[in-house]
């Protein structure tokens, strides 16, 4: 834009955003938190920006509205407040939102719609993840709030099919509508998704178990590489995946049939004797059977030395070689639904010694 972030031709997404972080920070118009860098930038005049979504029929219309938590849309979620929205309302799996409208945060976008983010991928992924939930229709409107500095020209080519395009653009001085006729993401694309973003995001480690039990091709970002740097056979190349990443980072990259096979090489042992660490696992479905939950613990690689089923009570408890193995069991599990229950997964409050574990818990066979 005139009197904006000058773009050279061929710019990447990351020259762009370098662009805009700097004409925002060397112009004054950056605003708190400082310096915008790294971030989706707020900037001065954001709240003014905000304001004139109270102008779009499709905000006065929304039910459910859904913004990200970007210091420059702070506007558009008060508003929300002040009318009749909902606010921070989590959504499950099996929850039965319909969100009418999108909000979210750029770095930069164009007239086109185009839009470019802060690099993470985590606006895109999080609508997304609406739509294999079912949260989301595609003709739901999305709408970012920049600076007019921010709207630049973007190169078609730089978008990948998992990049969420935008249909209205909020600048404190105009409404841009972009007529974008670019598809949005129909669904979750698992080979851009990385095992750290599987770690941070418990839904999203929720639908890759499910979508994988459906059969749908769920390998991650970082399987992918694997397989392209190795000449391993494919099963040596999995089980090597699985010994080397640490486990929660390792998150649905084995693969599991539709029976979960129970041999020995699998049921880790017993060794010495002192203190074990035990997870609880609550709010199970009464339609849920141990052997379920035994494939959802070998599929997270987090496979304990023995499992206490509990079912009538809705509960079981899981022992581990000690507390490190133990904590990662549950920020692994952490937000996982099974049956159309969301787990709750913690360190039990009473811990047991070996003794009183091998008397009153089965072996995990």
């Amino acid at each position: 834009m005139e009197g904006g972030a000058r773009l050279r031709g061929g710019a990447s997404k990351g020259d762009i955003r370098q662009k805009v972080w700097d004409y925002l920070e060397a112009s004054g118009l950056a605003d708190f938190p400082r310096p915008v860098h790294r971030r989706i930038p707020n900037f001065k005049g954001s709240h003014q920006a905000c304001c004139s979504i109270r102008e779009l029929d499709m905000f006065i219309r929304a039910r459910e509205i859904k913004v990200d938590p970007d210091k420059p849309l702070e506007g558009v979620r008060l508003a929300a407040l002040q009318g009749i929205k909902e606010y921070s309302v989590p959504v499950g799996l099996e929850g039965k939102a319909q969100v009418d409208l999108v909000v979210v945060g750029s770095v930069a976008v164009s007239e086109k719609g185009w839009r470019i983010g802060k690099g993470e991928g985590y606006a895109d992924m999080e609508y997304a993840m609406m739509v294999s939930m079912g949260a989301v229709q595609e003709d739901a409107p999305v709408v970012t709030i920049v600076h007019d500095c921010q709207v630049v020209d973007i190169a078609e080519e730089l978008l990948g099919d998992h990049d969420l395009t935008v249909d209205y653009i909020l600048t404190p001085t105009r409404i841009i509508k972009t007529d974008c006729k670019r598809p949005k993401p129909r669904g979750i694309i698992w080979h851009k998704v990385t095992s750290e973003m599987l770690a941070k995001i418990p839904i999203l480690r929720s639908l890759h178990y499910k979508e994988k039990q459906a059969g749908k091709d769920v390998t991650l970002q970082d399987a992918h590489s694997d397989l392209a740097n190795t000449n391993k056979p494919a099963a040596l190349n999995q089980r090597a995946t699985a010994e080397n990443i640490r486990p929660q980072a390792a998150m649905g990259s084995a693969e599991i049939g539709k029976h979960c096979v129970e041999g020995d090489s699998l049921s880790p042992r017993l060794e010495g004797s002192g203190r074990i660490t035990t997870v609880y696992v609550g709010n199970i479905s009464p339609s849920l059977r141990v052997s379920e939950l035994k494939c959802a613990l070998r599929e997270f690689h987090v496979t304990p030395l023995r499992l206490n089923w509990q079912g009538a009570q809705h509960r079981a408890f899981l022992d581990y070689k000690d507390k490190p193995a133990a904590e990662s069991a549950v920020s692994s599990l952490k937000g996982l639904i099974l049956g159309g229950y969301p787990l709750r997964v913690e360190l039990a409050k009473n811990q047991r010694s070996q003794s009183q574990v091998e008397i009153n818990s089965q072996k995990w066979v």
